[in-house]
């Protein structure tokens, strides 16, 4: 059965998900998430998102970000595949780095986090995975990893 087709609308407040490819890790080292961030700050700016939540963990990376223009796919494309061709560049990999095969395949879920009282649950979600996901298992400094946004929408 083909996945549903993603919705896009402006203003759209969407999490979104994606993890290395046969769950491989896509952040080796501190200077793989500040190149992530980096990346993450263009993408916000050419896309004109606005980057409510994040939580990047080893081999993956949750995001709650609104997009005024309905255009997260397109975003979310160039993200993926600049970190990728960054990551690939200075670690003289090869390959795809995110699963799917296809960057479409980010795992995107189209819920209007701020209907009720869910936007502020959304974010804290995202803010507290680090917790769910055995937190002992994996050293205290990924912690420093997550950030989420308080205040209200704008």
């Amino acid at each position: 059965m083909p996945r549903q087709l993603r919705i896009e609308y402006p203003g759209a407040i969407c999490h979104v998900m994606s993890g290395g490819d046969r769950r491989e890790d896509i952040f080796h080292d501190e200077e793989d998430r500040q190149e992530f961030l980096k990346t993450l700050a263009e993408a916000c700016q050419k896309a004109d998102f606005q980057l409510h939540a994040y939580c990047l963990m080893h081999n993956h990376f949750h995001l709650v970000v609104e997009t005024p223009n309905g255009n997260l796919v397109a975003g979310m494309r160039w993200l993926l595949s600049s970190y990728t061709l960054r990551l690939n560049h200075r670690r003289k990999f090869f390959g795809q780095v995110f699963s799917g095969g296809r960057v479409s395949e980010a795992r995107i879920s189209g819920l209007d986090c701020w209907s009720g009282s869910s936007g502020k649950n959304c974010n804290v979600w995202v803010g507290r995975e680090r917790t769910w996901k055995g937190a002992s298992a994996r050293p205290r400094r990924s912690w420093n990893w997550r950030h989420v946004c308080a205040g209200k929408r704008r």
